[in-house]
């Protein structure tokens, strides 16, 4: 085998395995949008609140984020988040999403009961799961 062809073989097989690894990260998105936005959601009365969260697959900072959500809404306190829905955004998936976090990504926004969303204040990757409950009730409560 000459060393042209062992190049170009190489070559086949890395974007084969990059192909492969990009499926992989849409699958694991959409799962983790779907475990988002199922796991979260209370019943369907027009009293549950709306917490939106921007994000898009390989941000280790959503990543992040987003096990800090998932632990501050399982957490039993006097404060429950459990009347809280948590719905992922993927801002790959809309051009004005991603137009308008690309940028700011993660963030965090409630949504009014008029439906207008509010973006949060950035919460910053170091803080404990209690700090960030704490935020995301004291958004709610405002």
């Amino acid at each position: 085998m000459s060393i042209s062809s062992f190049n170009q073989m190489s070559m086949l097989l890395l974007g084969r395995q990059r192909q492969k690894q990009k499926q992989i990260g849409v699958f694991k998105s959409l799962a983790s949008n779907f475990l988002c936005s199922s796991s979260f959601s209370s019943t369907s009365n027009s009293k549950t609140k709306k917490l939106i969260l921007y994000s898009k697959p390989g941000c280790c900072l959503c990543d992040g984020l987003k096990e800090k959500l998932h632990a501050a809404f399982s957490l039993s306190v006097q404060d429950s988040l459990h009347d809280i829905h948590l719905e992922v955004r993927d801002i790959t998936t809309n051009p004005e999403w991603e137009r308008a976090y690309q940028y700011e990504i993660p963030v965090l926004a409630k949504v009014g009961s008029d439906g207008a969303e509010v973006t949060l204040p950035r919460l910053s990757p170091r803080l404990g799961v209690e700090f960030v409950h704490r935020k995301i009730a004291d958004a709610f409560r405002q």
